[in-house]
């Protein structure tokens, strides 16, 4: 079984080490519709662990092993890696996938091993009394939902009374999840809500375009992934709808998802929680221990982009729970189930980010026992189709806490119910 660690640390690009001791498991997907934005995300996520094995020795002294898995973005592909892998001593899991993380949350919840759902998953799970092993800092999919609107009501004065607001969205627990705010919030503000469902992988959408066309919503919002992004973009170039009145949660932000559209993407926008580009100092380290030195993962070509910096993030938030959990047990050989409490004590401020070369880079938050989801705050972003980058609209916006915490009690404390859950945090 070593011998077969150390041959997919290779494939990856890490240091193999002679016995792993922190094993980061990557359900990655390099192939099928979804591969465009998926291989970013595990080239980001593989480097970010080579860079802290080459330059630090690994988190504590202990070599990290990154076991990476394909799931093709397929859920029961995803079970089969999480099965597969758990054995081998894996501290966290993250699936990049709603459909896998659901079927997951049972099974890590039942073994004792730690899931983050970066910004995706099921938003309620941010309910550290209900949820204890999954974490979806540092914002959620209704955080999501939630910024749009505040940030259209800017747009329109405050009011959105009598406007109409399209969500386009990817037929499927990914795509559903910002259904229940947005309905909140259209009740709440006055607009209503046009819901276009998109079959996956959504390739063919020339229906719901027509829909857009017949039906003239002043704004469209967007849950869209891989090939769906692009193909929503091209139609709504196809109808003439304004690009700077469609805009897309932090899935459908990257470039891959605007360039096919050429110059008439322009104007485009997205929500993110962190920042696009290489104008970090960590690049520096990046080149140095890693680009230069033939270890990056995958091609090595995708240094910058939104989903590469995302797999940065993921990683560099495994990394940092991993040293708070050694700081708070006093061992380097932490178990899931202290790698569990660290994630749960973890705090990044401003200063942690300037000191690990990401000065800037994202919102500060802190996680606590109740709160597994983080500070809940997203910027908007817009494609400039000239410069070929993404270009940062506003600070980060709160999203609507009083309304969105409603929520999560009420579907948490469903689950609890349902699954006989004792309430932690008392």
């Amino acid at each position: 079984m070593k011998k077969i660690i150390a041959a997919l640390a290779v494939t990856v690009g890490l240091a193999t080490p002679a016995l792993a001791e922190l094993t980061f498991p990557s359900l990655s997907y390099r192939t099928g519709p979804y591969a465009a934005n998926g291989i970013p995300f595990a080239d980001g996520y593989a480097d970010y662990f080579t860079l802290v094995n080459e330059r630090d020795g690994g988190i504590g002294g202990e070599t990290i092993n990154m076991i990476e898995c394909e799931t093709g973005y397929n859920t029961e592909k995803g079970v089969e890696c999480y099965e597969s892998t758990k054995g081998e001593g894996a501290l966290l899991y993250q699936p990049l996938s709603t459909g896998i993380t659901y079927q997951l949350i049972p099974r890590v919840s039942a073994d004792g091993i730690p899931m983050h759902t970066l910004g995706y998953g099921r938003t309620s799970a941010s309910n550290g009394k209900v949820f204890k092993w999954i974490f979806n800092y540092p914002a959620t999919y209704w955080d999501g939902a939630s910024v749009a609107i505040k940030y259209l009501l800017d747009e329109n004065g405050g009011d959105l009374s009598g406007k109409k607001i399209g969500l386009v969205y990817h037929n499927s627990a990914y795509g559903k999840e910002p259904i229940r705010t947005l309905t909140e919030l259209s009740a709440k503000h006055g607009f209503e809500l046009l819901e276009l469902p998109v079959d996956a992988p959504g390739q063919e959408q020339r229906s719901t375009w027509v829909q857009v066309r017949q039906q003239k919503p002043d704004y469209i919002l967007m849950w869209g992934w891989g090939v769906m992004n692009q193909v929503a973009v091209q139609e709504a170039v196809n109808i003439r709808f304004p690009m700077e009145n469609f805009i897309g949660i932090w899935w459908s932000g990257s470039e891959n998802d605007v360039k096919p559209a050429g110059p008439r993407a322009d104007g485009y926008k997205a929500l993110n929680f962190h920042a696009a580009g290489a104008d970090f100092a960590i690049y520096d380290d990046l080149e140095q221990y890693v680009f230069s030195t033939g270890k990056a993962a995958g091609a090595g070509d995708q240094q910058g982009t939104v989903l590469y910096n995302r797999g940065l993030y993921a990683a560099m938030i495994a990394v940092e729970a991993a040293k708070k959990a050694q700081e708070i047990h006093g061992t380097a050989a932490i178990t899931p189930a202290q790698m569990r409490d660290g994630l749960e004590q973890l705090e990044m401020t401003d200063e942690k980010m300037t000191e690990l070369g990401l000065d800037g880079f994202g919102p500060t938050f802190a996680a606590s026992c109740e709160n597994h989801g983080g500070s809940g705050k997203a910027a908007i972003n817009q494609w400039n189709a000239e410069t070929g980058t993404w270009e940062v609209l506003t600070d980060y916006i709160q999203s609507d806490q009083e309304l969105i915490q409603r929520l999560v009690e009420e579907d948490s404390l469903a689950y609890a119910e349902e699954n006989d859950i004792e309430l932690r945090c008392q």
